[in-house]
């Protein structure tokens, strides 16, 4: 299943629309003034399904999953020099991603892969697809690009 994840253009906010490939919206995510990244993501029926919000004062970046308002777990930026690398402790994943940081690959614990995200060059916005195996794992999966977005955000 592939989602198709585009910034909207003019926002104050981090503000994103996340589509099917058929084009039926499947999520809209609305970013909220606070310290540090907070993102809030609503279903195609306007349901909070999920939020992701930086931890922020710690070494390397953090950011807290919630699935609905309860607290899944955590993505963490690993100390690396060439690859980046993302830690997220409530599924067993692993993100690595390119030196330029535009494709990146989640795996589980077993080194299986979960999904894989693609970021499509020369926009005004920063589109992503997201090619996600189990549609189980959708909202996760986004949430994770969600929290490596903001990352790259903050550092840029």
């Amino acid at each position: 299943m592939k989602l198709l994840f585009k910034q909207r253009l003019f926002s104050w906010f981090d503000s994103y629309d996340i589509y099917y490939e058929s084009g039926e919206r499947a999520f809209t995510v609305e970013g909220q003034l606070s310290w540090g990244h907070c993102l809030h993501i609503h279903d195609a029926a306007g349901r909070h399904v999920g939020t992701v919000k930086e931890r922020v004062l710690t070494f390397l970046p953090q950011f807290e999953l919630y699935e609905g308002d309860r607290y899944i777990g955590c993505i963490r930026k690993e100390f690396t020099f060439f690859k980046p690398v993302f830690t997220v402790d409530c599924r067993g994943w692993q993100v690595e991603g390119e030196i330029l940081e535009w494709d990146y690959k989640i795996r589980d614990s077993a080194g299986a892969r979960v999904a894989e995200v693609s970021k499509q060059l020369l926009n005004w916005t920063d589109p992503y697809v997201i090619d996600v195996r189990n549609p189980a794992d959708a909202l996760h999966a986004l949430m994770v690009v969600l929290a490596i977005d903001a990352e790259k955000c903050s550092r840029n």
